[in-house]
């Protein structure tokens, strides 16, 4: 299977495959940090608006890397039951690690959007990029919150996922777009040559240059 050089090597790979959305004029939310690069070429290619929707994990108190949900914006929280069911650990015992992230999710709003109202989604094709997903947990928060939003399609693109990640995904989109699905995923960014950190800064210089280059800025709701 290809290997991506990086975040911008991979977008436009995955730019590739989503021509075909060019008719509906779809916005772009690409999930920070590592999906706004990748969903900046996206955006380009498709001469669409880029937006953000930010997602944060819900991990395990004792180790914070095993995500077991995951909150996203609107305060919409997403767990994985099966897993919790797996490892003993029942909602109530996260609930303050849940309130953290929610306040996380605010704050992290308000930096990415630097005062501009949240994408309008209601009626359009919205696409949501991420530079890869390995459990699924924030991407199924974001679909999910985003579906609250009435669109009139969501598509999920990625460059590289897990096979039974993007067979539990695929239910709640109109369509994915998935350009590597290896079995032997382990971490996403064995994928790639260059996996450095999008730290907060990379993130609001490619959406004010996405900004910069389109004629208007990303619809917003009314």
């Amino acid at each position: 299977m290809t290997r991506f050089f990086n975040r911008t090597h991979a977008g436009r790979a995955l730019a590739t495959e989503l021509r075909s959305f060019l008719p509906d004029c779809p916005i772009v939310l690409a999930i920070p940090g590592g999906g706004v690069p990748v969903g900046y070429e996206v955006a380009r290619a498709l001469n669409a608006p880029l937006g953000v929707w930010v997602v944060r994990k819900i991990g395990v108190p004792w180790h914070p890397e095993l995500g077991v949900g995951a909150v996203a914006e609107g305060g919409y929280v997403y767990f994985n039951q099966e897993l919790l069911d797996q490892i003993a650990l029942s909602r109530d015992r996260l609930a303050e690690v849940v309130k953290a992230k929610q306040h996380e999710v605010e704050a992290r709003v308000r930096l990415f959007r630097s005062g501009r109202a949240s994408p309008r989604v209601r009626d359009r094709t919205v696409i949501v990029v991420d530079d890869g997903i390995v459990t699924g947990g924030t991407a199924h928060a974001a679909i999910r919150s985003l579906r609250l939003q009435s669109p009139k399609a969501l598509v999920l693109a990625v460059p590289v996922a897990s096979p039974d990640t993007i067979q539990a995904l695929a239910s709640e989109v109109d369509r994915v777009v998935c350009l590597q699905q290896p079995f032997n995923l382990y971490a996403i960014g064995l994928w790639y040559d260059d996996f450095a950190r999008v730290d907060n800064d990379e993130v609001l210089r490619l959406l004010d240059r996405a900004w910069r280059e389109q004629d208007n800025e990303p619809d917003v709701i009314a």
